[in-house]
């Protein structure tokens, strides 16, 4: 395959050239109920070339036939060729690398039946479906995938990798009279079948607390002190502050690059926050980016200030910076942009442990678990999974509607304590941006307290709680 991409590298006649060949092989499993809905296996593969001409645009090209290759590869410069730009498109250096990466597969997916897929991910929903007849519906889905990854380009890099995937989660519905409850378990890894076994806890544990749900409170709307789980922490910071530190947003969009100044205070000294998109087994970690340059752990905001951003090659060139290793595309159908890979609140050494944090909060929210959440620019609202109250430093009642607002430079700056407990949560799901879903990724959180934080629900005063 690399002599093959390497040859029709060679008849470009742009200035530069680059081709992305995937070969993907993927299951995928669905209950409902009691009922199996689907159950498939599917092989994909096509690729896509990147050619740029000096002062053109990209010239862009995809296909599903290798035959095609010569052909792409042509329409690509010609393409880049018609289209004059200007300022003209640079891409920052980056060391040429020839690479093997061959990821653990950890059970090669492949080698298992569907049947015996099915039969695991049943068995995951019958643990659901048996906690109590309150559980009147669920949604059990599993999909794995082995990606092999071939990536050349006309300045030296040639890459191979074999890149694997699992994904598992479950819903469980509660329902008494007209109230409804769920529950929800997501594991997503870059690993393979061996790493799914063993998870019937996680499934029992989320149809349980639906259930314990339909006899919560709501919470009362107020403010409060507010801690957040290292799963809402991880997400959190993922939606509403992530996003902002792609670089092409803050390139194009001149209110973001005012907010996104470098040298900013954005929270006190305890706050550090980062992209590694090298961190071992997650699922936002590759050895290369789409564009060939290596991930690595990328800085972004340092004992409280913006030190960093995440790039493409065009866009460190075009704000001079560095390349960071965040150019993904979720298949060989898209072009690479600056995407985030494994995104996270850094735990403070000696910052203690959940206990020293709400050791001194008399009346305050424990937030738990993520179900969605909004941003537009600098302000958010998310929904936690479920939320329990604090009372006179211990965890008291279970809560729902559990709904968080604010504005996130305010927020990060009223992040008074953050915890030395770190985790990787890793769940499935994925991110989306500019047509591209679901790319695979990953955050990461210790327990998080903020002095003063919005939440919503019943409509009351925090004295009322």
């Amino acid at each position: 395959m690399i002599d093959r991409l390497t040859a029709a590298l060679a008849r470009s006649r742009a200035d530069y050239t680059e081709i992305r060949v995937e070969r993907t092989w993927s299951t995928a499993v669905t209950f409902r109920g009691r009922r199996l809905d689907s159950a498939t296996a599917s092989e994909d593969q096509g690729g896509f070339v990147r050619a740029l001409h000096a002062g053109g645009g990209w010239g862009v090209a995809s296909f599903t036939s290798l035959d095609r290759l010569p052909a792409m590869v042509a329409r690509a410069g010609d393409l880049s060729r018609a289209v004059p730009v200007e300022p003209p498109i640079r891409l920052a250096d980056v060391s040429p690398h020839q690479a093997d990466a061959l990821l653990d597969l950890d059970g090669d997916v492949r080698g298992v039946p569907i049947a015996e897929k099915k039969r695991l991910l049943e068995a995951y929903n019958g643990v659901m479906l048996a906690v109590s007849d309150r559980i009147v519906d669920t949604l059990a889905l599993y999909r794995d995938e082995v990606r092999e990854y071939w990536y050349v380009n006309s300045q030296g890099t040639i890459l191979h990798e074999l890149r694997p995937e699992i994904t598992l989660s479950g819903t469980a519905v509660a329902r008494r009279d007209g109230t409804i409850e769920k529950g929800l378990e997501s594991i997503g890894l870059r690993r393979g079948w061996n790493s799914v076994q063993d998870k019937a806890a996680g499934f029992r544990e989320v149809a349980e607390r639906a259930v314990e749900l339909l006899d919560a409170p709501m919470v009362k709307g107020g403010t409060y002190p507010v801690v957040l789980d290292p799963e809402l922490a991880g997400v959190f910071i993922h939606e509403a502050f992530g996003h902002l530190s792609e670089a092409d947003f803050v390139y194009e969009n001149p209110q973001a690059r005012e907010m996104m100044t470098l040298g900013r205070r954005f929270g006190r000294p305890v706050l550090t926050v980062g992209d590694n998109g090298a961190a071992p087994g997650l699922r936002g970690t590759l050895p290369f980016d789409d564009e060939g340059t290596p991930t690595q752990d990328t800085t972004l905001i340092k004992d409280g200030i913006l030190v960093g951003r995440l790039h493409s090659r065009e866009t460190a060139a075009a704000m001079g910076e560095r390349p960071t290793g965040n150019a993904r595309a979720t298949s060989f159908r898209h072009a690479p942009i600056v995407r985030m890979t494994n995104t996270y609140i850094a735990g403070v050494p000696g910052g203690g442990s959940f206990e020293d944090l709400i050791g001194d909060v008399r009346l305050g929210v424990y937030a738990c678990g993520a179900f969605g959440g909004q941003t537009m620019l600098e302000n958010f609202s998310f929904t936690a999974a479920y939320g329990r109250m604090i009372r006179d430093g211990r965890v008291a009642e279970l809560v729902k509607d559990v709904v968080l607002a604010g504005n996130l430079f305010q927020t990060l700056d009223r992040i008074d304590h953050i915890a030395a407990d770190f985790r990787w949560n890793q769940m499935g799901g994925g991110c989306g941006k500019a047509g591209q879903y679901p790319l695979p990724v990953t955050e990461g959180a210790p327990h998080v307290r903020i002095e003063e934080a919005l939440v919503g629900g019943e409509v009351g005063g925090v004295g009322e709680a």
